[in-house]
């Protein structure tokens, strides 16, 4: 089980990205099974649709907005259960340098998997989280 990081999923869906052949290889690693299911947050599925927007425009919004819903591949986390472990992470954090969802991603982790799918170093920096892809 790995949780997927906005990063990730943008970087695979914007041919446009500097890091997009590693998100391929990556997403292939993970469609493989390579790292168990993939949990896609709920925090995170909406940087993703809105950031694709703001970058591709509303059709490829749309469809990558669609293709993660009906992905077998992901869970879908809600965020209000994990609001409260999300807060906590994003207060305590040493450095400064992880946004909420970050935070919510870092919970979420230390929760469920030790595992992070993402290009943002700023994940390298917590304690006990392994960053993929390495």
């Amino acid at each position: 089980m790995v949780v997927v990081d906005s990063s990730f999923l943008i970087a695979y869906h914007n041919q446009r990205d500097v890091h997009h052949p590693p998100a391929q290889q990556a997403m292939g690693q993970l469609l493989a099974g390579e790292w168990g299911p993939g949990l896609l947050l709920e925090y995170v599925f909406l940087e993703v649709v809105t950031v694709l927007l703001a970058r591709r425009g509303l059709d490829p919004a749309v469809r990558v907005a669609t293709t993660l819903l009906e992905a077998s591949e992901f869970s879908f986390v809600p965020c209000s259960d994990i609001f409260l472990d999300a807060l906590d992470a994003f207060r305590t954090q040493p450095r400064g340098t992880l946004s909420f969802t970050d935070a919510a991603i870092v919970a979420v982790a230390r929760r469920r998997t030790a595992r992070v799918l993402t290009f943002d170093q700023d994940f390298r920096g917590v304690q006990g989280l392994a960053v993929l892809p390495e």
